[in-house]
């Protein structure tokens, strides 16, 4: 078990420092550091998302079994992606600080203020990406253990789940193409698009999906799943489901905005304040 987690605590923390430093110091690019911090936090996130997908892929459809059979990725690359979630804990932390200077909130008066200021961009951060910090964390503290005390049951679900991870790099792009103010071309209206059907797919439907599956191997109708399995299953679903409809209708109100035509009246029902 040691093993994955020191190599998965290497790659993304050292992805980020070699893309953060590739982008500052090639002669051709020299990047601000807030920009080269943003842009590889974004760059590592789509990166691991690619990573865990391919493994989910790998795993279920290895998986003829949906309980019984075992794949050793499954177990193997959740091992791995454990400091990845502890990584971008404190990536997502630098690029909220970056965003805070960039807007002139940061403290330019001597080293003074320097203590406060931090406490409170990191007041502010855990405001903001309070939910992303609880997902990740819960991923760490919760489904981690969970998926090492399965016994080896299960696989095929744990490599949907991670199949989840298929809309990651478009919400990634979307957010670049914002921060440098691209909202309105082509490729913002495409990857829109694209983010919506992924996450529509692959985290949303997901979850009926899974029953839908367990009630193909147990030769019941999907009505009758929820009844027939135990409550925490369903508890556990249903916290996991919360957060992703969530941000499912913050992509749905952000691609109305980004849909609606430009001379549409300014109360459709698709326009919503910020």
């Amino acid at each position: 078990m040691l093993t994955p987690m020191v190599a998965g605590g290497v790659v993304f923390p050292g992805l980020f420092l070699l893309s953060k430093n590739t982008l500052q110091r090639l002669p051709q690019l020299r990047w601000e550091e807030a920009d080269a911090v943003i842009v590889s936090a974004r760059l590592v996130s789509s990166v691991q998302a690619v990573m865990a997908s391919t493994a989910g892929y790998i795993v279920s459809t290895s998986c003829k079994h949906i309980i019984d059979d075992q794949h050793w990725l499954s177990s193997a690359y959740t091992q791995f992606a454990v400091p990845y979630f502890i990584y971008d804990i404190y990536a997502m932390f630098l690029c909220h600080w970056h965003k805070h200077q960039v807007k002139g909130h940061g403290g330019d008066e001597g080293g003074a203020r320097a203590p406060g200021s931090t406490w409170a961009v990191a007041r502010g951060y855990l405001h903001k990406e309070f939910l992303m910090v609880l997902h990740h964390a819960v991923m760490v503290l919760v489904c981690f253990p969970l998926s090492v005390w399965r016994q080896g049951k299960g696989d095929f679900f744990l490599g949907c789940l991670l199949m989840a991870e298929v809309s990651t790099p478009f919400v990634c792009l979307g957010k670049i193409l914002i921060q440098y103010k691209q909202q309105h071309t082509l490729l913002h209206k495409v990857n829109g698009a694209l983010m919506l059907i992924s996450f529509l797919c692959c985290r949303v439907l997901l979850f009926p999906y899974l029953y839908w599956a367990y009630g193909r191997h147990a030769g019941l109708p999907l009505l009758a799943v929820p009844l027939a399995i135990p409550v925490h299953v369903n508890l556990g679903a249903a916290l996991l489901l919360a957060p992703q409809l969530y941000w499912f209708f913050l992509i749905c109100r952000g691609a109305c905005r980004l849909f609606r035509p430009r001379g549409s009246p300014p109360r459709s029902p698709c326009q919503t304040q910020d």
